[in-house]
């Protein structure tokens, strides 16, 4: 009984030792996210110069010495007359989006400091994987990408994966959209979903009340009872929201046949490519490869500054995240062994 005791006792400081411990962490990741400074670092990095090193590690593996070094003195002297001649730059800018375009925070930053530097004989190219979200974050990340159009500044998108609604409207802005074959565009519609938990509510005796000024302050809720009326309004919304993003494509893509495609479908690279939704077939890594033989390839990246409580959060996040893939991974290999 008494070693029982002792083992409790035991097990009972080294769990209060581990609260206490996660308990310190916390207050000081919160202590850092009060002194943390906004803001962030701006990063570049020359592509055209890392294409060029992993070229030369493979000449090296391949040619005998002699050859080698002979082929490095021309692949010199060749650079330098580029070099002399004052080539063209091309300024790569990643968009990975989410349902509110939280990216839109760094596209600011980078395409602020592109704007910089750039002219008209350069060119701007996004790389971008967006399946859209909210209206107007997307508009403003898609106001981003205008901002060199209207400085006469080149700007090329290229979708390797996904450009779908909101994602369709930044991308529709470039003068020139390349995708790879099956690549998803269009879905140039609206969608507003809502749950009603109105009959629930009333099932356990439990009454909602909502006090507008203004007949249209909110059309429908999530809690109350909606009318048809409410249900009206809405849908007058939505096909007023739905135009303007018609207006929107059809400005910037004047030989689209909007009426054809925005219907809300989306369609792969090859079917994008034949009904006007993009301009070439392709994939990024393609396309900046023959880039970097015409110019200097610089790609920029704004890394926000996140303080360490953030950092810690998402970090736990991840970890959960992998977990559950690894668990649904482990179930779906049962499975298959059990077919």
């Amino acid at each position: 009984m008494t070693d029982m005791l002792m083992q409790y006792g035991l097990f009972l400081a080294k769990a209060l030792t581990v609260v206490l411990a996660i308990g310190a962490v916390l207050a000081m990741a919160g202590a850092a996210t009060r002194r943390a400074a906004p803001g962030g670092t701006l990063q570049t990095r020359r592509l055209d110069d890392r294409v060029g090193a992993t070229r030369r590690a493979l000449r090296h593996a391949m040619l005998p010495g002699r050859a080698f070094r002979r082929d490095e003195r021309v692949r010199r002297r060749a650079r330098k007359a580029r070099e002399a001649e004052g080539r063209a730059r091309v300024y790569v800018i990643d968009f990975h989006g989410d349902l509110r375009a939280r990216a839109v925070s760094a596209l600011r930053e980078e395409v602020s400091a592109v704007l910089g530097v750039a002219t008209a004989d350069d060119e701007v190219v996004v790389r971008l994987h967006n399946a859209g979200g909210m209206v107007h974050e997307h508009g403003l990340a898609a106001s981003q990408l205008l901002r060199i159009r209207s400085r006469g500044i080149p700007l090329t998108v290229v979708v390797d994966k996904v450009a779908a609604s909101g994602g369709y409207m930044m991308a529709c802005t470039a003068n020139r959209i390349v995708a790879a074959p099956f690549a998803v565009l269009g879905s140039i519609g609206v969608l507003l979903q809502l749950p009603n938990f109105n009959r629930l509510l009333q099932s356990h005796g439990i009454d909602f009340e909502q006090i507008k000024g203004g007949d249209h302050k909110r059309s429908l809720t999530v809690f109350g009872k909606n009318t048809d009326a409410d249900r009206a309004r809405m849908r007058e919304e939505i096909e007023h929201v739905h135009d303007l993003f018609k207006r929107f494509v059809a400005e910037h893509r004047p030989g689209l046949d909007v009426a054809t495609v925005a219907t809300g479908e989306h369609w792969f690279g090859t079917r994008a490519l034949e009904l006007g939704l993009c301009d070439a077939i392709g994939t990024s890594d393609d396309y900046l490869l023959e880039a970097a033989e015409r110019a200097d390839v610089h790609e920029i990246r704004y890394r926000i500054r996140r303080p360490l409580g953030k950092r810690i959060t998402e970090a736990g996040a991840a970890i959960v995240a992998r977990l559950g893939e690894r668990i649904v991974q482990a179930e779906h290999e049962r499975r298959v062994a059990g077919m």
